[in-house]
């Protein structure tokens, strides 16, 4: 019951808040990590190469499913941006499900560009269903097919180090983020600007003019202060002596 409640009423608030951002522009702080992606986007655009983005081995059917709709979402913006390119981005899952959605997210983003005859499925794929095998094949990509720019986001852990590895020797720049601590320690000293924490779930926002999407950092938000006030009046009630 107390999670169906807080699901009920985190679906209000971003319902509210969504109407609010129609009106009021989002201000987001800057993420140096988000710029460099939005550059890396339109150089791929104009040197023609491609981009590729690893979402990661993880369920859409446990908790590790937010950070894969969160790499989905990603994906959807850079898929329309790069249509028009003669090397679009291609995009890899090392989860069965994830990968039919990852190809329907790439033709979404088709399909908003206006040029959905240019999709072909194949951009996305899976790699591998168990972590090193998917790690394993999505290491290939950046070394085979002219890309500039790998974007590891998703359910990642120690695995990720073949694949940063892979594209520092091949001198391709790196984006990662992840919601494992191992896989958030090999992208943190393996990239330049890592995305820590939470900044996982905030690409959507950055990278997306939706406002549905910069209201559910406002969401996040308050749920992360309610939580704060909540252990907070624990510690003070248990050192009263009312717990």
């Amino acid at each position: 019951m107390i999670a169906l409640a807080i699901l009920v009423v985190a679906a209000f608030l971003l319902f509210v808040i969504t109407l609010w951002k129609r009106r009021s522009p989002a201000h987001l702080r800057e993420i140096p990590a988000f710029t460099k992606l939005t550059h890396a986007v339109g150089l791929s655009i104009e040197d023609g190469k491609r981009l590729h983005v690893s979402l990661g081995h993880g369920s859409l059917l446990d908790a590790r499913g937010g950070s894969a709709l969160a790499g989905l979402a990603l994906l959807r913006s850079v898929a329309e941006r790069t249509s028009v390119s003669d090397m679009p981005s291609v995009a890899s899952a090392g989860d069965a499900a994830l990968g039919l959605l990852t190809q329907d997210t790439l033709q979404a983003g088709y399909q908003a560009a206006g040029v959905e005859d240019a999709y072909v499925h194949t951009m996305g794929r899976v790699t591998g269903l168990t972590p090193f095998s998917y790690a394993a094949g999505a290491m290939q990509i950046p070394q085979n097919e002219n890309v500039s720019t790998n974007i590891i986001i998703g359910h990642v852990s120690s695995e990720a180090g073949l694949m940063t590895d892979a594209a520092e020797r091949n001198n391709i720049k790196l984006i990662g983020a992840s919601d494992n601590l191992a896989g958030q320690s090999v992208l943190f000293v393996n990239t330049e600007d890592p995305l820590i924490g939470e900044e996982l779930f905030a690409a959507g926002a950055y990278l997306n003019s939706d406002p549905t999407h910069a209201a559910s950092l406002t969401v996040q938000d308050i749920f992360r202060w309610l939580i704060i006030l909540a252990l907070l009046g624990g510690a003070a009630a248990k050192f009263v002596g009312v717990l």
